[in-house]
């Protein structure tokens, strides 16, 4: 859990270089990074759940 106190600056960080930069194709790379992480997470909680029904 302590991980989830970098995430704030991280993303803070990745849009500031991009404003910087005016890299602005990255925001959508981060953005499916970060659904493709909640999924992951979701799924990894809900899986002992999903083996008690069959």
């Amino acid at each position: 859990m302590r991980i989830l106190k970098y995430i704030g600056p991280l993303l803070m960080e990745f849009l500031g270089f991009a404003r910087h930069h005016k890299a602005w194709w990255i925001l959508p790379i981060i953005v499916v990074f970060l659904i493709v992480a909640l999924l992951i997470v979701v799924g990894q909680t809900g899986s002992p759940y999903i083996y008690t029904l069959f």
